[in-house]
């Protein structure tokens, strides 16, 4: 899958292997309210570079991520989660 990001980078997602997709679903702590509802992901930055080096089909060097703005780094693991995240919530039959 190719995703277009709202700078006009192009970046394609690999195929990954159900381990590197639960190493990957491993990696992400989420922060709740006191009310038990998702306030936001705990080491954001980390886990958001972790995704990008398994799930993009390119370069995923130092020097590629130093070109990549907060926005965009967001903005792929938005795309990667919808993503690698299809069926996660369908209750098996």
């Amino acid at each position: 899958m190719e995703i277009k990001l709202k700078s006009g980078k192009k970046i394609k997602l690999k195929d990954v292997s159900i381990d590197e997709r639960d190493d990957m679903m491993d990696s992400v702590q989420y922060d709740y309210t006191d009310k038990g509802e998702i306030a936001g992901v705990k080491m954001m930055h980390s886990t958001m570079t972790k995704w990008i080096r398994i799930g993009v089909d390119g370069d995923t060097s130092d020097e590629f991520l130093k070109t990549l703005s907060l926005q965009d780094k967001t903005e792929i693991f938005a795309e990667m989660q919808n993503f690698y995240l299809v069926g996660e919530e369908k209750a098996s039959k």
